[in-house]
């Protein structure tokens, strides 16, 4: 039995430390993209430059009105009386990809960020304005292909592919009106 444990023990703490530098990349990239927003919360623009990359790959779904962040990021609102409140309310991270949602204090507007850094620089922002999301993990199904599955052949098969719904967004209900649903694979 205490050879038992002691394997036991010695798999556990090997599936631990395989974790480990998952674990340490997904809290690096939450604290860049948390360090965006305190730099933006302080018009830090010198730390700003520092975290994007200078070819930021952009895509917004919203009303062109309310394009907040980009006037944010761009420096077309450097006057005082604009102020867009960047305080997430949730983070989730999957590797690279880091998940933020927030909304204005009347709770008119509903904010999602999809943000992806790259070796601590953010590569790329998706920004979903009054907008429910629902992001899912693309992969191949586990089936098999079936015992007569000829690859050659010209009708060919197209393998299923399973998208688990890993993050589904939460402050579009608050908007007080109906919303467009969308979904982000990653």
């Amino acid at each position: 039995p205490d050879r038992s444990i002691f394997l036991l023990r010695s798999l556990f703490q090997e599936l631990a430390n395989t974790q480990e530098p998952l674990v340490e990349e997904t809290n690096k990239n939450q604290e860049v993209v948390l360090a965006l927003y305190e730099a933006l919360n302080t018009r830090d623009v010198e730390t700003v430059h520092k975290i994007l990359a200078s070819d930021l790959e952009w895509w917004f779904h919203g009303p062109p009105t309310h394009q907040f962040l980009m006037r944010l990021l761009t420096g077309a609102s450097s006057d005082d009386s604009f102020r867009f409140e960047v305080d997430p309310l949730s983070v989730t991270t999957f590797g690279p990809t880091v998940i933020v949602e927030g909304c204005d204090h009347s709770r008119s507007i509903s904010w999602v960020h999809a943000w992806t850094v790259t070796d601590g620089i953010i590569t790329q922002v998706r920004e979903y304005l009054n907008t429910s999301l629902t992001v899912t993990r693309l992969g191949n199904s586990t089936q098999s292909p079936p015992s007569d599955y000829n690859p050659s052949s010209s009708s060919g098969e197209i393998t299923s592919v399973h998208c688990p719904s890993v993050w589904e967004s939460s402050f579009s209900n608050r908007v007080g009106k109906s919303v467009p649903g969308l979904v982000l694979a990653i």
